[in-house]
């Protein structure tokens, strides 16, 4: 498939990426070739200068990529009864949010859940302070009445907390190991400098991804083959262990692009998943303008399920976001937009196309929930509506 033709940066832009990929070259001559995840993690997060730290206009229609909750109020309204029927059962709750975006989703949460079961306090965990600043903004113009319960945390909680927590597409920008399979043997696929550029280099793996590799050959119906290359994520559990590691009692929902391991591990996707979104284009240039556009990799929902058991968190269902919003009421949240707003009936109807359809978010997109002590009795034990239509663990 031919690449797209990427429009060129400005020039104050283009000096932000060539100092990053300086200290790339740097680290590289310093140390020889570095492993992909090294080098994602630089794109994405070095400070001042990666893509999630530094302050550019990433998100929404001005930047690279739409996320649910920047489409319109759907995926909010019935994100809010799946979060006010959990909260429902603790007498104060607290939401903490991973990676909030713009804020979008936290603007039009909070009046939703104001005139159901609100939170105490709405926690938006955010590294990034151009990001945090943006998202104060948001909230500030959709929802002021409610800005007194947000916070921002730099790092997760360090307290006992109950409640929700909710991260949409934040699992897939989760630096990656690469790996390629040939002769037999388990490569990591790595990055060096040629003088001219960046480029893909190879070694044998190290141990601990060589074992990952083999637990995961080893779990499929068929294998690899060779030349194959993809994706793990090894740093999984001890991010989910971290950010969940204070919490007592609740629920986390994970809302990403992905597959069950049988499915990211296809033959024919012998290639991967990693994705690069600029400026409204996707594409697979990893190297383009190192700091300026979206790295990401499917989220492999087994490796997320396994995580959580490590955790000492119960996988509570699991289901394309379709059928999740569709359990979540989506028809009556249509219904009473379209009651609200007439004129806007037509835009409603496109953006819920755009959310359940197979081949736009309805099906790519999945959704993953983890409970802690939420089975304590028989009102807790009740399943939860968003996956009350359909329930995949069986695939995991």
């Amino acid at each position: 498939m031919a690449q797209p033709i990427l429009p060129e940066p400005p020039d104050q832009l283009k000096r932000l990426s060539e100092t990053l990929a300086g200290r790339i070259r740097t680290e590289i001559r310093e140390q020889g070739m570095v492993p992909f995840s090294r080098y994602m993690q630089r794109a994405l997060y070095e400070p001042g200068l990666g893509y999630y730290s530094a302050g550019l206009h990433k998100l929404g229609a001005g930047g690279d990529f739409v996320t649910a909750p920047e489409l319109g109020g759907l995926f909010a309204a019935c994100l809010a009864r799946q979060i006010a029927e959990v909260g429902a059962r603790f007498g104060s709750y607290d939401v903490l949010e991973i990676g909030a975006g713009t804020g979008s989703l936290a603007g039009r949460l909070l009046p939703l859940l104001g005139t159901r079961h609100p939170p105490r306090r709405y926690l938006i965990l955010e590294t990034s302070g151009d990001l945090r600043r943006v998202q104060g903004e948001t909230i500030r113009a959709a929802a002021p009445e409610w800005l007194d319960r947000v916070g921002w945390l730099e790092r997760p909680p360090e307290d006992d907390w109950s409640g929700l927590l909710l991260a949409n597409e934040v699992i897939d920008a989760l630096a990656v190991e690469r790996f390629r399979l040939t002769a037999g043997e388990v490569e990591q696929v790595c990055v060096a400098d040629t003088g001219s550029g960046f480029a893909w280099a190879y070694r044998p793996a190290p141990a601990d991804l060589r074992a990952a590799v083999d637990r995961i050959a080893t779990s499929l119906y068929q294998p690899l083959g060779q030349n194959y290359r993809s994706e793990i994520q090894l740093t999984l559990a001890p991010w989910l262990s971290e950010i969940t590691a204070r919490l007592r009692r609740g629920l986390a929902l994970f809302v990403d692009y992905g597959y069950p391991r049988r499915e990211y591990y296809l033959p024919e996707r012998r290639d991967g998943t990693l994705m690069c979104h600029y400026r409204h284009r996707a594409h697979g240039d990893v190297f383009f303008w190192p700091g300026l556009q979206d790295i990401t990799a499917w989220v492999d929902f087994t490796a997320l399920a396994e995580a959580a058991a490590a955790c000492g968190l119960d996988v509570l269902g699991y289901c394309s976001q379709a059928m999740f919003l569709l359990g979540c009421g989506l028809p009556e949240v249509l219904a009473e937009a379209s009651a609200e707003d007439p004129g806007g009936s037509l835009s409603l109807g496109a953006e819920a196309r755009q959310l359940t359809l197979p081949g736009m978010m309805g099906e790519r997109f999945q959704v993953m929930a983890l409970g802690r002590q939420l089975d304590g009795g028989a009102d807790d034990a009740a399943p939860l509506s968003g996956f009350s239509l359909q329930d995949l663990r069986y695939r995991l």
